[in-house]
């Protein structure tokens, strides 16, 4: 089970967006710069990002990107949706009556990755960008 580089540089771009200036638009070439961040694929993360109403597009010279709604408000979770990232630490389904090694019953370990999956996607619910930046400013004192 990995985070993909679409995930991780979603939820990095968000927080940096938070942190640099959550009111005034910010535009992906300064995210880019300091986040060192492909442009282009900054542009289709942020398509996904806008089409899921985690942030809104302002025109203009000095247009860019804003969030639309507070860093405490924006949970992990609804990035990495928005961005199709899933966190699975199983390959079969839930609701499959058969078990992930093709058989009719689960694997030995079927229920330890299962809970290790519930564990790591409730951890994503429960962390806001707010509290990335909280982390961020609390390390540098």
């Amino acid at each position: 089970m990995k985070l993909t580089s679409k995930g991780r540089y979603a939820v990095m771009a968000l927080a940096d967006m938070a942190q640099f200036n959550n009111v005034s638009p910010v535009s992906l070439r300064d995210i880019s710069l300091r986040q060192g961040i492909s442009l282009v694929f900054l542009e289709q993360i942020f398509s996904k990002l806008k089409k899921n109403e985690i942030v809104k597009s302002i025109r203009g010279t000095q247009g860019g990107y804003v969030l639309n709604g507070s860093p405490s408000q924006i949970k992990l979770t609804k990035i990495l949706n928005a961005v199709n990232e899933e966190v699975k630490t199983l390959q079969c389904k839930k609701e499959i009556k058969k078990g992930c090694n093709g058989k009719l019953t689960k694997c030995i370990t079927h229920n330890l990755w299962y809970e290790l999956e519930v564990h790591i996607n409730d951890f994503f619910e429960k962390k806001s960008l707010q509290d990335l930046i909280k982390k961020n400013t609390e390390q540098r004192i």
